[in-house]
């Protein structure tokens, strides 16, 4: 099997924050990691209101995406990791602001997201092949 890791553009080369790729592209499917509201210019987490992080965290898989050649219309499935599902009304009305036309299948769950963290969101997406 052939795969190929997609780093986030702003990533510095000496700042890790696990054992895991950004993005891994297998066949015709980019599959992206976790995001969180990870500030990959300052290498610091972008803590804030539920709409500023769900921003954020799109942003993040938004530059993945294009750094593996897809787009947020690429994406067929995300899973949303909230820390309060208090917060979903209000992240779920950003969150249909990056997706147009018919949106990817989704989960949505409370997860114990640690360090203050109020959303995480991981997405495959099927890259256009000619």
């Amino acid at each position: 099997m052939n795969k190929q890791r997609i780093t986030h553009p702003q990533r510095k080369e000496d700042f890790s924050t696990g054992a895991y790729s950004d993005g891994l592209i297998v066949g015709d499917l980019l599959f992206v990691s976790g995001q969180t509201p990870m500030d990959f210019s300052t290498s610091t987490y972008a803590l804030g209101t539920i709409e500023e992080e769900t921003r954020q965290v799109l942003n993040n898989i938004k530059a993945i995406l294009e750094a593996g050649g897809a787009s947020m219309e690429n994406v067929v499935k995300s899973t949303v990791h909230l820390a309060d599902s208090d917060d979903f009304d209000r992240f779920n009305a950003v969150y249909a602001t990056y997706f147009t036309g018919v949106r990817p299948a989704r989960t949505t769950v409370q997860s114990g997201l640690k360090n203050g963290i109020k959303v995480e969101i991981d997405v495959i997406a099927k890259l256009d092949v000619s």
